[in-house]
């Protein structure tokens, strides 16, 4: 088994106990349920930098990345830096993030908030919703075709962004639908964990222009950006770069700063 294997069914575990313990009506009444939502796929064809800040304090790859930082400083400081969106892992096992963090950022600042999880359930789009979030990711490799379809309805009639994330040709052929926002390209080879950039340049002419284009994984540099720009990515998801430092919104700043010049 894959690590990715064993994230998906330790994820099903755990999204049948919190069925258990929240119903979807609970969820629904959550104040955060009617809030109006912030289109983050807008903000990235406004923007001439597309940063998408990640809160992410470990990963199966990286063990701990930062454990100290905490969430409203954090995305306190993205805000200020002006950064497009902001994704929050709200995976506790493998990733030691929480919907917590997700309530926490919704209440510290006004950016596009992503969900960054495991999503195989609709479950966790409603949970998504109640929690604040303004997009979800889907993950082409641990869906069927038909999943991606009716998770990502389910999400556009709760006025939620759709990021559809693949690896491959395969997966990018298979997910292609008017309900995705967003195609991110993950530049992770998720069987060895290595990193290039090549895959969002390969994949970049099967990507329909109707659809924004992200890059993520292995985002390090501005000439990294600079290098994908020309293939038409208007989105940059950058996680590691800035959770590394002591302080994650002084680096986005920095970031972004040396990008503009």
């Amino acid at each position: 088994m894959t690590i990715l294997d064993n994230i998906v069914a330790d994820k099903r575990r755990e999204v049948d106990l919190r069925k258990s313990l929240i119903p979807v009506k609970q969820l629904e009444q959550s104040v955060l349920f009617t809030r109006p939502t912030n289109s983050l796929a807008k903000a990235l064809k406004q923007s001439n930098t597309g940063i998408i800040a990640e809160h992410k304090r470990r990963s199966p790859s990286k063990a701990v990345i930062n454990q100290k930082l905490n969430v409203f400083d954090v995305a306190k400081g993205y805000e200020n830096a002006g950064v497009c969106g902001m994704s929050v892992l709200t995976d506790g096992k493998y990733f030691g993030g929480s919907l917590d963090d997700l309530l926490t950022a919704r209440a510290s600042c006004n950016l596009p908030l992503l969900r960054k999880e495991f999503i195989i359930d609709p479950y966790q789009i409603i949970e998504a919703k109640a929690y604040g979030a303004d997009v979800i990711l889907l993950i082409a490799a641990i869906l069927t075709r038909d999943e991606i379809k009716m998770f990502s309805e389910l999400a556009k009639s709760l006025q939620l962004d759709v990021l559809l994330e693949v690896h491959n040709e395969d997966e990018l052929q298979k997910s292609v639908m008017p309900s995705l926002d967003m195609l991110g390209v993950n530049n992770r080879n998720l069987k060895t964990f290595e990193v290039s950039l090549e895959t969002s340049k390969q994949l970049s002419a099967l990507i329909p222009d109707d659809f924004v284009k992200v890059s993520e994984s292995g985002i390090s540099s501005v000439e990294a950006i600079k290098t994908l720009q020309p293939y038409g990515y208007k989105g940059f998801l950058i996680g590691e770069n800035f959770m590394k430092t002591d302080d994650a919104g002084k680096s986005a700043t920095e970031f972004i700063n040396a990008l503009n010049q």
